[in-house]
Parts: C-alpha cells; sequence; structure tokens
C-alpha cells in the first residue's frame, strides 16, 4: 500500500509508450515522424513509433539553470536556437541581459554535440510536410518542449503534435498555443513529480538513447507504414 503520493499509470516508460501508440493510431499510415526528447522521452518514443510503423529521431532541447542554482529552470534553448524564457522568474531573480546571453550559448553548444553524439551518422530527419508527434515521458513546466515544438514548427511540418503520458494541467494547456494536437492520457488537478507517475522510473542513459535510435535504423530500413482501410 502507497502512503504517500499517487497511484502509478504506467509500470515503465515503454508501457507508457504503448498506451500512447494507441491513442495515435490514426497517425499509422502517414509520413509520420517521431522525435523523441532526451533522455527518458526517448524510451517512450521509441515504443510509439515502433507500434506505429513511423520513423524515430530525436530533438534536443536544453534546461537554462538560474545564476543562484543550476536546478532551477528559467527558460531552454535547442540545437537549433530556438529559446524559451520565463520571463516572470527571470525578473525575480533579477537575471541580467550578460547572464542569460552567456548560459544560452553553453547550453545552445551543448544541445547540437548531444544531438550530433546521439544521431551518431544518421542524418537529420525531414521535416516539412510530415506529421510530426513531439514525444516526452511527462510534463512538469513543459519549457524545453515548448522550445522544441518552436524548433520544429520553423521547419514547415504538415501538422505538430504533442503527445506525453502524463503532465500537468497548465502545461499541456499552455502547450495547445505551440501545437496543432496535444495529447496527454492524464492530467491531473494535483500534479506531482513525473516519476511518481511510473511504478519503475529508472535514469535513461545517452548511451540507450543513442542504442534505440540505431536499432530504430535509418529511414529506409524502417518498416512500412500499414494503411488504414
Amino acid at each position: 500500500m502507497r502512503m504517500f503520493g499517487p497511484e502509478p499509470l504506467f509500470r515503465d516508460r515503454r508501457d507508457a509508450g504503448r498506451a500512447l501508440a494507441a491513442r495515435l493510431e490514426r497517425y499509422r499510415g502517414s509520413d509520420t515522424l517521431v522525435l523523441g526528447l532526451p533522455r527518458g522521452g526517448v524510451v517512450v518514443a521509441a515504443e510509439v513509433a515502433r507500434r506505429l510503423g513511423a520513423e524515430l529521431d530525436v530533438v534536443v532541447a536544453r534546461k537554462l539553470g538560474a545564476p543562484i542554482s543550476p536546478e532551477v529552470a528559467i527558460g531552454a534553448v535547442t540545437a537549433s536556437g530556438e529559446r524559451v524564457l520565463n520571463e516572470e522568474l527571470i525578473r525575480e531573480l533579477d537575471v541580467s541581459e550578460a547572464y542569460l546571453r552567456g548560459v544560452t550559448a553553453l547550453e545552445e553548444r551543448e544541445a547540437r554535440r548531444r544531438e550530433a553524439w546521439l544521431r551518431g551518422n544518421r542524418p537529420p530527419p525531414r521535416i516539412a510536410g510530415r506529421s510530426v508527434i513531439a514525444v516526452d515521458d511527462g510534463l512538469a513546466t513543459g519549457a524545453t518542449l515548448r522550445a522544441a515544438l518552436r524548433s520544429v514548427r520553423k521547419q514547415s511540418p504538415a501538422r505538430l503534435v504533442v503527445a506525453v503520458p502524463v503532465g500537468s494541467r497548465q502545461a499541456c494547456e499552455a502547450l495547445r498555443a505551440e501545437a496543432d494536437e496535444v495529447v496527454c492520457l492524464y492530467a491531473p488537478a494535483s500534479f506531482s513529480a513525473v516519476g511518481s507517475y511510473y511504478l519503475r522510473f529508472e535514469q535513461t542513459s545517452d548511451d540507450e538513447v543513442r542504442r534505440l535510435l540505431q536499432e530504430a535504423g535509418p529511414p529506409e530500413l524502417a518498416a512500412p507504414a500499414k494503411h488504414r482501410n
């Protein structure tokens, strides 16, 4: 019997991916690309892509830590330089423009490095004109996912979808302004830490993320999409 916190909704990230895929069946048989946010989001995304017969790739967004503590997020930036800022928190903490420029440049470089390393010798995926599903393992504030969505949107997808197993109601609602569709299986009225909704929520390594991407194979070797009648 659990004494504290919510009951787990999923056994693990793969279980969450299976549940998400069941809600995304309409994207089977279309030119769909599934993008996972490292690290844990890629594990969920890999299961979604496998079940939809879709291409799998990665989009990296890095948190911008506050001067007082790197763990306090004042925003996020992607490998392509798309940035999202928490303006209210920046004002509250009196963060200087010089600090913002510095931390943004640092994290953007790290995002580019990680994205290239995780992808290996795979070319970046084609996004223009496709249905793109951005997947994470959960949403607390949604800052990193918001930055990722803006980066993807600039590349002209036909449809941009957010898919998460669980998230705060505030974050899921905020992302409706960034995506054409938000699929959030559970949005509890009182949101706890993302990991509390999983029975097993082990840390995912970069090596595992890279392995999942390699196992998915290049686009031309991916499983052919099945058209629905």
